[in-house]
C-alpha cells in the first residue's frame, strides 16, 4: 500500500461552524463597538496602546486602531482615559486630520512597566473564554468528509483505495491515528497530504488572554491567511468597514508537522525572557486542524514520555497549559493527531496507550501494478520515454532478484539518478545499463535489509 503523487508537498459566542461551503466572512465575530465588548479591561487595553506608542513613537488614531485591531471609537475612548491619567498627550493632527498622540514622561514609565509584565504589543488579544467557544464552533467533527471527496482529493495520487478508506474516516473521527510501516512506503508523505482533507476555513486569533498575559496564537509559519472575499489589497480596511473583528485572521485549517526535533518544551507555552512574550505550543497552533508527529521514536525524549503527554488531551479533548508565572489554564484540544513511524508500534507504546488510538494504519510495499503506474508517471514528469520492458527489468531483475521491496520512493529516485547519468554522458535514451548504474549508485553495497530506500532517501516524500 504505497503512495505516489505528482504534486509537491500545514468568538465568540454565537459563532457558527465554518464548513467547506461557508464563507468565513459571514461567520466572523462582530467588531467590538465598546471597551466592554472586547472582553478586556480598560487598564489592559490602555497598557497595550501605551506599549505601541512607546515602541513606535507618535501615532494617530487610525494607526492606533490598526495596530490594536480595535474600532476607532474604542481607541478614542482609551486615548481619552490615557490623557485623563496624564499618560498621553495630543501632539497635533495627522495628514488625515486625525489627532496624533504621544506618551508623557509618566506614560513612558508606565509603558515600560507594562512591557516587563507582558511584552506583547500586537493586536488586542481575545479572552480565553471566547477562544474556547470559537474552537468548539469550528470543530473538525462539525464538518466531516465523504468517500467521494476523499477520492477526488487524491485523484492524482497512486494509493491503495483501502488505505484511503482508513485515512479519510480517521481524520475526522476525533481519534488519533498511528501510521506505521517500512521506511519509504510513503507514510510521512501521506500524513502531510491529509491536509487536503481538512475542509473549509477557520478563524485564528492573533493572541489569547489567559491570566492577564497575552499568548501569541497566530503564526505565519503555520497559518495560511486567506483574503476576505473581494478584499484585494485593501482587506484590512474592508474588514473594519464591514464590521468584522480584526483580532481574528481568516485562515486555512492548519497542518503542523514536527519530527525528530520535537522536544517536550515545545508542547508547553514558550516564554521568551528577553521579550517577556508567551508563544502558544504547537498543539494550540494546530487547533481545528492537524498535528503530524513524524519519525516517532526519534524525538529527544522517550516515546512513552511523549505518549503520556497526550493521554489527557486525547481523552478529555482539552489540554492543560501554564504560563511562566505558574498560572494554569485549559484550552480545547480539537486536533487530528497523527503519529508516523518506521518502528514497530509495540516497541514504542504499551497496549493501554495503543487502545486510545482509534486508527492503526499500516503502509506496505507496492504491488507491481502500482509500481508500474508510478514509474510511468515519473517518466512523464522527467521527460523520459516510458518503456514497459525497462520497468519490468527493474522489478524482476533488480528488486525481485535482490530481495528489495517495491517502494513508492524508488521510481522517482532511480529515474532521477538515471537522468543525471544521461545528462552527464550525453546519452539520449534510457537502457538497462543506465538503470543498473542508477541502482548501484542508489543502494551501493548495503545489505538487502538496508536497500529499502529508507527515510534518508525519501525524507518523507514519495516518487512522482
Amino acid at each position: 500500500m504505497g503512495v505516489d503523487t505528482k504534486l509537491d508537498i500545514a468568538d465568540g459566542e454565537g459563532a457558527v461552524p465554518l464548513g467547506a461551503s461557508t464563507a468565513a466572512a459571514d461567520a466572523l465575530p462582530p467588531r467590538p463597538a465598546s471597551v466592554e465588548e472586547t472582553g478586556l479591561s480598560p487598564l489592559y487595553l490602555m497598557d497595550l496602546l501605551s506599549k505601541q506608542l512607546l515602541e513606535q513613537g507618535v501615532l494617530d488614531l487610525h494607526q492606533l486602531s490598526r495596530g490594536a485591531a480595535l474600532a476607532g471609537s474604542v481607541v478614542e475612548t482609551l486615548c481619552h482615559l490615557l490623557r485623563r491619567e496624564g499618560r498621553a498627550e495630543v501632539r497635533g493632527q495627522g495628514e488625515s486630520g486625525a489627532l496624533r498622540f504621544g506618551l508623557t514622561e509618566l506614560g513612558r514609565a508606565a509603558a515600560m512597566e507594562a512591557l516587563i509584565r507582558d511584552g506583547y504589543a500586537g493586536p488586542a488579544p481575545v479572552p480565553l473564554e471566547r477562544y474556547t467557544a470559537l474552537v468548539r464552533a469550528q470543530a473538525l467533527s462539525e464538518v466531516g468528509t465523504t468517500r467521494d471527496e476523499v477520492r477526488r482529493a487524491f485523484a492524482d495520487t497512486v494509493v491503495d483505495p483501502m488505505l484511503l478508506d482508513q485515512l479519510g474516516p480517521g481524520l475526522h473521527s476525533g481519534r488519533a491515528m498511528f501510521v506505521h510501516g517500512e521506511p519509504g512506503t510513503g507514510k510521512s508523505y501521506m500524513a502531510r497530504r491529509l491536509a487536503r482533507l481538512l475542509p473549509g476555513e477557520v478563524l485564528v486569533p492573533h493572541a489569547i488572554l489567559a491570566g492577564g498575559k497575552a499568548v501569541r496564537c497566530f503564526d505565519p509559519s503555520v497559518h495560511s491567511p486567506l483574503a476576505m472575499p473581494g478584499a484585494g489589497n485593501t482587506g484590512a480596511a474592508l474588514l473594519l468597514a464591514e464590521g468584522h473583528d480584526p483580532r481574528f485572521v481568516r485562515c486555512r485549517r492548519p497542518c503542523v508537522v514536527t519530527g525528530g526535533e520535537l522536544s517536550m518544551e515545545r508542547l508547553e507555552v514558550q516564554y521568551d525572557h528577553a521579550t517577556h512574550i508567551h508563544q502558544a505550543p504547537i498543539q494550540l497552533l494546530a487547533n481545528n486542524g492537524m498535528l503530524v508527529i513524524d519519525d516517532l521514536g526519534r524525538q529527544r525524549m522517550a516515546p512513552m514520555e511523549l505518549f503520556n503527554r497526550w493521554i489527557v488531551p486525547l481523552e478529555e479533548r482539552r489540554d492543560f497549559l501554564a504560563l511562566a508565572n505558574g498560572y494554569h489554564f485549559s484550552v480545547p484540544f480539537d486536533v487530528a493527531l497523527v503519529f508516523s513511524t518506521n518502528l514497530d508500534p509495540l516497541t514504542l507504546a504499551d497496549a493501554a496507550f495503543l487502545r486510545r488510538i482509534g486508527y492503526k494504519i499500516r503502509f506496505a510495499p507496492l504491488s507491481r501494478e502500482a509500481y508500474r503506474e508510478i514509474w510511468a508517471r515519473q517518466c512523464r514528469e522527467s521527460g523520459i520515454g516510458f518503456d514497459p520492458t525497462l520497468v519490468d527489468f527493474v522489478i524482476y531483475e533488480l528488486h525481485a532478484r535482490l530481495g528489495v521491496p517495491l517502494l513508492a520512493c524508488h521510481p522517482r529516485d532511480l529515474l532521477g539518478l538515471a537522468g543525471d547519468h544521461l545528462r552527464y554522458w550525453g546519452g539520449e535514451s534510457l537502457d538497462r545499463e543506465v538503470l543498473a548504474w542508477a541502482w548501484q549508485t542508489y543502494f551501493g553495497d548495503f545489505t538487502s535489509d538496508d536497500r529499502t530506500g529508507g527515510d534518508a532517501h525519501t525524507s518523507g516524500r514519495t516518487a512522482s
